[in-house]
């Protein structure tokens, strides 16, 4: 049965393919890349949809992350978000897109920081050195301009959703260290690569360290498509076990999850994972957190 409890929904994507341009939606799709084929869910995904696929739940607010929309159109899909929310009242959130390494990211910035939900920035920096596994033909995270982007967000009081491989995470940390008034929340628990474990483990320690990080507990398939109750389960009570009850939130990843299971497969899963905290650890997991963390200002 769903939860009864308040769900913040950490992780959420809409998109209308007749508004804006998706390349990753777009054909010909393929089975060998990082996400594998996302044929399935290659068709528009509003709002009214995911609240279809949420029913039972007591969904009180949702955070949208940028959803793979060309660059050019970063600044427009905030805009159709932004009057949703101002119509309907979610995304209560929004984490926009920006080439943090991008020599013009600070105008794109600002004028992301001007939307009234905008709280944060996600630039997907997945890199790998299989050539299945990677995002990026190189670790820009390395480089000084995206060093000196990231430096950027505290300066328009946003924060910054990072999804990278936790091999990634140790050079991270100094930069992060450096940047305390950046709130950094951690994509999809790290994206753990089947014979990584160790380095996945290290790398989420290093961060996990760090007081203003916190974590997301979704996400899994994409780095594992076997998804399994056990894989679920080994990867979540890690991550809390690292990042404790107070820094890390539940998200449904949705649609994108869809491609390994229902809404409530995923969400009763991780409800039955958590089943012998205290009520007040399983409320901060599954909402209280999430509000506080994206400042989203709700009654949960």
């Amino acid at each position: 049965m769903p939860e009864q409890r308040p769900f913040v929904d950490a992780h959420v994507h809409l998109w209308n393919l007749a508004h804006l341009r998706y390349p990753w939606l777009t054909p010909p799709f393929a089975d060998d890349g990082p996400n594998g084929s996302v044929e399935p869910i290659a068709k528009t995904y509003r709002l009214d949809d995911y609240l279809a696929d949420a029913a039972g739940w007591d969904v009180r607010g949702i955070v949208h992350i940028d959803a793979g929309a060309d660059a050019a159109d970063a600044l427009a899909e905030t805009d159709w978000l932004q009057h949703m929310a101002d119509a309907r009242g979610m995304p209560n959130a929004i984490v926009a897109f920006a080439a943090l390494d991008d020599p013009d990211v600070a105008a794109l910035l600002a004028a992301h920081a001007a939307r009234a939900n905008v709280r944060g920035i996600r630039h997907i920096v997945n890199w790998h050195a299989d050539p299945k596994r990677t995002y990026t033909p190189r670790d820009v995270t390395c480089d000084a301009a995206w060093a000196a982007g990231f430096a950027l967000l505290g300066t328009h009081g946003l924060s910054f959703d990072l999804q990278a491989y936790a091999g990634q995470f140790p050079g991270l940390a100094p930069l992060i260290a450096r940047h305390p008034e950046i709130p950094v929340i951690i994509n999809h628990m790290g994206m753990m690569i089947p014979g990584e474990e160790a380095e996945w483990r290290s790398g989420m320690a290093a961060l996990a360290a760090l007081p203003n990080v916190s974590v997301k507990l979704s996400g899994i398939g994409f780095s594992d498509r076997r998804w399994t109750r056990t894989l679920a389960r080994d990867q979540i009570r890690t991550a809390i076990d690292l990042f404790g009850t107070t820094r890390a939130m539940f998200a449904s990843d949705f649609p994108t999850d869809k491609l390994f299971g229902s809404f409530s497969q995923h969400l009763n899963t991780y409800a039955d994972i958590v089943a012998d905290l205290t009520p007040e650890e399983r409320h901060a997991l599954f909402a209280a957190n999430a509000n506080r963390i994206y400042r989203l200002g709700l009654n949960v």
